[in-house]
């Protein structure tokens, strides 16, 4: 699982994916929060927190994380290294661990230098410090469990074609109903919507997001995430 880790990380790095997914993830986080004039500007908000990045960060991550893990498998099926790679000694799980820990690795360096943040909201707080700690540190946590959930369901997607752009358009799409589609089905059906949004990852994350850490979210994101690299295991060996 290490190697498959390390030969994934660098192949990150050895491309501009890593650079490209790292910079555009800070770059629009940083116009949004500390450069446009709207709703989602700190400095503007009169208040020191991070609701605005913890509202953004999760749709970023939607198209970023695809792009992350769309060349994991498709990649391998595209140019026969496959093959290779199921003769050296390694299960199928160390495999499809190793790029699942890879990218999630990738994630955790991107968000890495938004802990700037959090220093700054805390000093421009009245008085300084004046904020919120348990609901950031959740949010935190949140954001990391989310992550590992599209980085399943991406890995997945990767299994499913040669081509890297239907992967990402996939992995787009499966990650947008299990974040936004069961918020959209629960304001359809009325008295129903509490137990139909508990399908979905956002009212997860949101939970999470408010510093409790209740562990029926700490199970519905392990199970999500245990569930898509399951059939992406089964995927490998079907293929």
């Amino acid at each position: 699982m290490i190697t498959i880790l390390k030969k994934e990380f660098n192949s990150f790095f050895s491309s501009p994916v890593a650079y490209l997914v790292i910079g555009v993830f800070l770059l629009i986080n940083g116009l949004f929060l500390w450069v446009f004039k709207d709703n989602f500007n700190i400095l503007n908000a009169g208040f020191a927190d991070l609701n605005s990045f913890f509202y953004l960060a999760p749709w970023l991550f939607l198209f970023l994380i695809p792009a992350i893990t769309m060349k994991s498998f498709a990649d391998e099926f595209n140019t026969g290294t496959i093959e290779i790679l199921k003769t050296k000694p390694l299960t199928d799980w160390q495999i499809v661990l190793g790029k699942f820990a890879a990218s999630l690795l990738l994630v955790v360096i991107a968000l890495a230098p938004t802990l700037t943040y959090v220093y700054t909201i805390s000093a421009l707080g009245n008085p300084i410090g004046n904020f919120d700690l348990g609901t950031t540190f959740g949010s935190y946590i949140g954001l990391l469990f989310l992550a590992s959930v599209y980085c399943s369901v991406g890995l997945f997607t990767s299994t499913l074609s040669k081509n890297q752009i239907v992967a990402f358009i996939l992995g787009i799409c499966i990650s947008f109903f299990f974040f936004y589609g069961f918020d959209a089905l629960a304001s359809l059906m009325g008295s129903s919507d509490f137990y139909i949004k508990q399908f979905g990852f956002n009212e997860h994350f949101k939970s999470i997001s408010r510093g409790v850490i209740d562990t029926r979210d700490i199970i519905y994101f392990l199970s999500v995430s245990f569930f898509f690299l399951f059939i992406t295991k089964k995927q490998l060996e079907n293929d």
